[in-house]
């Protein structure tokens, strides 16, 4: 390697360092202001002695029973949700690649439509089985979801399909989905309607500590599976006859990879919702300060992934206080002027 190749090798390096570093210091500042924020403000100091055990009883328990539940799972499903995005705009070689535009949405919100109807939950999340209700209902969305994958990778094994096959056939099912759902709405009693709505608003404070456990043991093992495929990743950008002359089998690994990233996908919306552009936004944003190295792309975009939604969801907490907005809306609202800025700025950077 040339001299100013070697210069240029290390301040992209450096940049890139620094930009993990960025990215982690705003992740820790939105999250302390995640537990400060709410219709009860806690000052820091506060915060910072009931996370180690003292301060008051109702400090400990806003902190411990309200706010880090809802803070651990903005950043697990934000992180999870970016990973996801980032690994399916590799794998299919489209910057378009995200959990919405290749229906899995849709598919998770039919199943658990379904599911609301046929359970009988009513507005209060109970059913005539009690609280396995809900439970039933995230499994719905969960087999929906990946129902919808299936037919997707189905046809990358049977029809040999393209990534551009693949993304157009997300959107034919994503409106088939959705039509079933408006459907299913239809003839749903009006109870029913309104859980469905609500269960489609994403929100992460649903969660409780059980299923913030349940999505970090699906997301952790599958950033470190995609993480130790980076080198196949970056191949793959170079194009699908470089990425076989260099020894990589692609159809295995876009196969294995889209797969993944599914069940990440699905996991998280089978628990907190739709949430909507965090997957498709936070790798763009990272692809444009430090290109696609997928080393650094994979940690960056779960990262700012895991921060935008922090950040979204205390803002859906206090913009309208007491009221509680949906994250999905701010998400929405924020991320599709932001994706479009992408998209006229840095359009060169993919």
């Amino acid at each position: 390697m040339t001299e100013p190749a070697l210069a240029a090798h290390r301040e992209s390096t450096a940049r890139r360092l620094g930009f993990l570093g960025v990215s982690v210091g705003l992740l820790v500042i939105a999250s302390l202001a995640g537990l400060a924020i709410g219709s009860v403000s806690l000052p820091l100091v506060d915060v910072c002695s009931a996370l180690v055990g003292g301060e008051s009883d109702l400090a400990r328990s806003i902190v411990w029973n309200v706010r880090v539940p809802r803070v651990l799972t903005a950043i697990v499903a934000g992180g999870g949700l970016a990973i996801a995005g980032a690994a399916m705009q590799t794998v299919l070689r489209n910057p378009l690649g995200a959990p919405y535009t290749l229906g899995i949405s849709q598919a998770a919100a039919f199943g658990a439509a379904a599911s609301i109807v046929l359970i009988g939950i009513g507005a209060d999340g109970l059913s005539e089985l009690g609280s396995l209700g809900p439970y039933l209902t995230t499994i719905a969305a969960f087999l929906a979801a990946i129902v919808s994958t299936a037919v997707i990778l189905l046809l990358v094994t049977y029809r040999r399909a393209t990534p551009e096959t693949m993304i157009l056939t997300g959107v034919a099912l994503g409106s088939l989905f959705t039509a079933g759902m408006t459907t299913i709405q239809y003839f749903a009693s009006d109870t029913e309607v309104a859980t469905i709505v609500y269960w489609t608003f994403g929100d992460v404070g649903r969660a409780s500590w059980p299923q913030v456990g349940l999505m970090a043991a699906v997301v952790v093992p599958g950033f470190a599976y995609f993480l130790r495929n980076a080198w196949n990743y970056d191949v793959l950008d170079a194009g699908t006859e470089t990425a076989t002359s260099l020894g990589v089998d692609v159809e295995s690994v876009r196969i294995r990879g889209m797969a993944l990233a599914s069940v990440v996908t699905a996991t998280i919306i089978s628990f907190v919702g739709i949430i909507g552009f965090v997957g498709l936004v936070a790798p763009h944003l990272v692809r444009m300060v430090i290109g696609g190295n997928e080393r650094y792309l994979l940690g960056a975009s779960a990262l700012v992934g895991a921060t935008l939604l922090v950040v979204a969801d205390t803002v859906a907490r206090t913009i309208v206080a007491p009221v509680v907005l949906p994250v999905s809306i701010l998400t929405s609202f924020l991320g599709a002027p932001l994706f479009i800025y992408l998209v006229i700025e840095g359009r060169d950077y993919w």
